[in-house]
């Protein structure tokens, strides 16, 4: 069946009262996206991120009711709307699959592809990751994750345990295993990430090679600790919070790979770090860094 959909253009404050608003009016569904071009990565537990201008659609029933509310909402929150609120008919969707419009086999590295299931890589050599995130961060198309699964790409991994600190997707954690890691050991904070990382590794068929966890769960698998490289595309401000952590989880000798990094940010993240890493030269990308090291021997502060 088709919908109405409508759509206002808010202020960032104002976005969760009017997404309220609209659901208690009877919006079946309520969508909130970027109304400008700002980068909005996986946020940290218990925030709500979103961008300076928000969109906000909202679906209702293709109906004489649901033109009525359509209409009156239209009417009654045109002075909050910074654009004209539009009114579109909308025909059904599988909602859930209108991100794969946007998402491409990709080629990160010499070898490792990131491929929609069912789209095949463009090298018959290639090592392919197979994804459907979901509705979990990561696809491969941010700088920062295109940055780790480059140094992914570009590691030996052959053998090695890894902690994917902020798993999203999965798409580190299985790239890892896809290129040679006998074990990954996969964290996040969000049980739907968990849900997406499983299910993504047994698409891929490496789930046995997969621990999931939540932080907190993390000290139940201290037998698999400390690991041989850490990996976690998350936030600088995290980055900083959990050093001690993602120190004491890393063996002497392993690498540690961190992103999630505005480039003036840099300096910061590695300062909660000082003392413990020989770093690598940082590399940046559209703003947004890398950052890797080797950890030295010795007990971590």
């Amino acid at each position: 069946m088709p919908w109405l959909q409508l759509s206002l253009t808010v202020d960032q404050d104002q976005a969760p009262l009017l997404e309220a608003a609209l659901e208690n009016a009877g919006a079946l569904a309520v969508t909130l996206g970027d109304a400008g071009d700002d980068p909005q990565l996986e946020p940290p537990p218990g925030a709500m991120p979103l961008w300076a201008a928000v969109r906000l659609r909202a679906l209702f029933a293709d109906d004489a009711d649901g033109a009525r509310q359509v209409e009156t909402l239209a009417a009654s929150l045109a002075a909050l709307s910074l654009t004209p609120p539009l009114i579109e008919q909308i025909a059904d969707r599988a909602w859930e699959r209108v991100w794969l419009e946007d998402f491409r086999p990709t080629r990160f590295g010499r070898r490792l592809w990131v491929c929609p299931v069912g789209q095949p890589a463009g090298d018959p050599d290639a090592v392919v990751v197979d994804l459907d995130p979901g509705l979990a961060f990561g696809t491969g198309h941010h700088p920062t994750t295109a940055l780790c699964l480059e140094w992914l790409d570009g590691a030996d991994l052959r053998g090695l345990t890894l902690l994917d600190y902020g798993c999203g997707s999965g798409i580190l954690a299985i790239a890892a295993l896809k290129l040679g890691a006998a074990a990954v050991i996969a964290v996040d904070h969000d049980p739907q990430a968990i849900e997406a990382t499983a299910a993504n590794a047994a698409a891929n068929g490496v789930a046995d090679g997969l621990t999931l966890c939540l932080p907190d769960e993390l000290a139940g698998v201290a037998a698999r600790l400390p690991v041989d490289c850490v990996v976690a595309n998350i936030l600088a401000g995290p980055l900083v919070d959990l050093a001690p952590r993602l120190l004491a989880a890393l063996a002497p000798g392993g690498r540690l790979v961190l992103s999630g990094v505005l480039a003036e940010q840099v300096p910061g993240v590695c300062a909660a770090y000082a003392g413990q890493l020989d770093l690598a030269p940082v590399q940046l990308r559209e703003g947004w860094a890398l950052i890797a090291g080797t950890r030295r021997a010795g007990p971590c502060p």
